[in-house]
């Protein structure tokens, strides 16, 4: 959507804020899948783990609030964040693990152009309309 002026409205970013947060992404996924292979991680476990928050998306059988709730929790960065805090914390190299893992997802994901979800439908993130557009 454009206001009278052409501006977007639709509530997602667009031009040069939107590469900066894409190639944030990309720096996100390099940096903790290189931080993963220092940390001498197996990659069976890294394969395994890196689509886990992609099953988010089962939550839009139940509509597309629920469903943006989800996944929007599921791709965010606080979770991650707080369980490398508590890997740290605790030296667990498991939970590092997840978290480095999780945290690479969300960066693949957001390189990609794939934002968090509105409520109006999955194909409508906060990075832009991913999908088929309907004309």
């Amino acid at each position: 959507m454009t206001d009278i002026a052409g501006a977007d409205t639709s509530g997602a970013v667009t031009g040069g804020v939107r590469a900066v947060l894409r190639l944030e992404g990309l720096a996100l996924f390099i940096g903790m899948t290189l931080l993963y292979y220092i940390w001498d991680g197996d990659w069976w476990i890294y394969a395994i783990l890196f689509f886990m928050p992609d099953l988010s998306f089962a939550a839009y059988l139940s509509g597309p609030r629920f469903g943006a709730m989800i996944y929007n929790a599921a791709h965010s960065y606080l979770a991650p964040m707080a369980i490398m805090t508590t890997g740290f914390a605790t030296a667990s190299p498991l939970i590092l693990s997840i978290a480095m893992i999780w945290l690479a997802h969300i960066g693949f994901d957001r390189a990609l152009g794939y934002g968090l979800k509105y409520e109006t439908g999955f194909s409508f993130t906060h990075l832009g309309r991913i999908g088929k557009q309907s004309n």
